[in-house]
């Protein structure tokens, strides 16, 4: 799946202009040296925006990504350092342009994400083949198993949501890895607004859908 600069270019011009999408990203470059600052996001700004949005936190501070193309059910999301997160079905599947990137990610059956994380048994395992090119790793398996922990408040922007917290236990053998991603999903439709999830090893992020691609959301 390749990133053309061409697609990139009619979104740069916006994120270039004075906005919170040009703001947040400004905030992650100072972190960079100053150390992570909260980032101060309204509603009125997000709306202001005519993109669909998610809010990153990563270990270098914050950042605001806008959706700039969806394709065959992978959206592209775009910071204006241009930093690149793929996802779909709520899941991040490929990275480019942060410290550390997740390059590629295929699963082995069924993605329990495609059917819906509301949907699954509890205890269902998964595995999937994850790659980072950067270490060398390609095919590395990563297996995982899920565990639903109930209703959860979550507060996005100005508004609390009782959303299912599913965790996903991840594991890859081959790098010595272990950690655990959480997700918050909309219990009537398994839509996920909310999650840390371990990209990389050395990439976790909170995720947060501010401006959500979903039916009926305002």
């Amino acid at each position: 799946m390749k990133i053309t600069r061409l697609a990139m270019l009619p979104l740069a011009a916006l994120l270039s202009a004075c906005n919170p999408l040009m703001t947040a990203s400004l905030d992650t470059l100072k972190a960079a040296v100053q150390g992570p600052e909260p980032l101060e996001l309204t509603r009125e700004q997000v709306d202001a925006v005519p993109y669909y949005q998610i809010v990153i936190t990563a270990p270098t501070g914050e950042a605001v990504m806008a959706l700039v193309r969806l394709q065959e059910g992978v959206e592209f999301w775009l910071a204006s350092t241009q930093q690149v997160l793929m996802m779909k079905d709520g899941l991040a599947i490929r990275s480019v342009g942060f410290n550390d990137n997740l390059d590629g990610t295929h699963f082995i059956g069924e993605s329990p994400f495609r059917t819906g994380l509301h949907r699954i048994p509890d205890g269902l395992r998964a595995e999937r083949q994850v790659d980072f090119a950067g270490r060398y790793q390609m095919g590395a398996r990563l297996i995982s198993h899920f565990e639903k922990q109930g209703l959860e408040t979550v507060r996005i922007l100005d508004r609390d949501l009782e959303l299912l917290r599913v965790d996903e236990h991840i594991e890859i053998p081959g790098l010595g890895f272990s950690a655990r991603n959480q997700y918050w999903v909309d219990p009537a439709d398994g839509f996920i607004l909310a999650s840390v999830q371990h990209v990389t090893p050395e990439l976790p992020l909170r995720i947060i859908q501010v401006r959500p691609m979903k039916p009926n959301a305002q």
